[in-house]
């Protein structure tokens, strides 16, 4: 489908409906036969991200898959790309900002994701996110429902308003167990520090590990009244 609005409104509502059922297969297998050449996978390296980097290789390996490059990764998130890449004999498209870290800081200040982590994620992750998905029709994404309130409601396909394109959430509904059952069952390469009490990896200049009894996303800006990066409503 070459139209970016072919299944907007009540025609995506109705879609959503009859996929709700469905496995995430099922879901990616749908995004496939409609918007193979324009259907991008947005990955994080996170244990949701390695899964459906598994799947989408299993099923259709061509579909490309991107990752925000903010230059402030943790070192095993890089090596977690690597080992990815190499598995699967793909290479991940890098989008990194405009910006480099050196240009934001005199234009804002050094730190900024001290000071302002909105507008840091603004210049080094929703920018450079706009822009590559100004190229598809589709994209595909990690979120689950169980993640954070603000992602309980996504549906397995929807509407994407702020980025004007179909979004596809084939694991909205599994749990955190059944994501962790996929990886080692297919010996999926995931980021270690997933073993280190980081159940949601970002930059590591704004992620702390996670304590038992603490929300997942609470090592996410921590101190900051912020819980996600704006790449997602």
């Amino acid at each position: 489908m070459s139209d970016r609005h072919m299944m907007a409104g009540e025609d995506l509502q109705v879609w959503a409906y009859r996929l709700e059922a469905k496995s995430p297969m099922d879901v990616l297998v749908t995004a496939v036969e409609n918007y193979a050449g324009g259907l991008v996978l947005a990955s994080s390296f996170g244990a949701e991200d390695v899964v459906l980097i598994d799947m989408l290789h299993k099923l259709a390996p061509t579909i490309p898959v991107f990752y925000l490059d903010t230059s402030k990764h943790f070192a095993e998130t890089y090596a977690t790309r690597d080992r990815l890449q190499e598995r699967y004999g793909s290479t991940f498209i890098q989008v990194l900002p405009e910006l480099t870290l050196e240009q934001q800081a005199k234009m804002h200040g050094d730190r900024l994701w001290e000071r302002d982590p909105n507008l840091c994620c603004e210049i080094r992750k929703v920018e450079p996110l706009r822009r590559v998905l100004s190229q598809y029709q589709a994209w595909i994404t990690g979120i689950r429902r169980e993640q954070a309130p603000t992602r309980a409601h996504a549906k397995k396909v929807e509407w994407d308003e702020k980025f004007n394109l179909v979004k596809f959430n084939p694991l909205a509904d599994w749990t955190d167990a059944q994501v962790w059952e996929y990886i080692h069952a297919h010996d999926v390469p995931y980021n270690p520090l997933h073993d280190r009490n980081y159940p949601s990896i970002g930059c590591s200049v704004c992620t702390r590990t996670v304590m038992p009894g603490e929300h997942p996303r609470s090592g996410r800006w921590a101190g900051q009244e912020k819980t996600e990066c704006g790449l997602h409503k």
